[in-house]
């Protein structure tokens, strides 16, 4: 029977992935990535579940004159912080499923929203 699919076996990796798919989700909360915008006037820090845990602003930049620049730099900054997140988030869980997986077996994660 070489070849023969293992059902046992197939299901163990299931719940092998299942469970560093979950370990990795947890561990995300706490990876972060920080960008900066406007010359660094701007910083925002997202962790790896795409949310926005700290927004920087410099003081310089709350002149009136400048609000409208503000508010495009905060805006600029919190969409390239939550995209690097994203970017994060797929690579550390495409490492946790190709740890479980066989070489060469792709998973696509987008179901994951990830």
């Amino acid at each position: 029977m070489d070849g023969a699919l293992n059902l046992g076996e197939v299901f163990g990796k299931v719940m092998e992935l299942q469970r560093r798919l979950a370990e990795t989700q947890q561990t995300l909360g706490s990876r972060t990535v920080t960008v900066e915008t406007g010359g660094g006037m701007v910083r925002v820090t997202a962790n790896g579940l795409q949310r926005i845990v700290r927004l920087e602003v410099d003081p310089e930049a709350f002149r009136a004159e400048e609000q409208e620049m503000l508010e495009d730099l905060i805006v600029a900054g919190v969409n390239k912080a939550l995209e690097e997140a994203a970017r994060l988030a797929r690579e550390e869980m495409q490492k946790a499923a190709g740890s479980v997986l066989p070489p060469g077996m792709n998973i696509d994660l987008s179901a994951l929203g990830l």
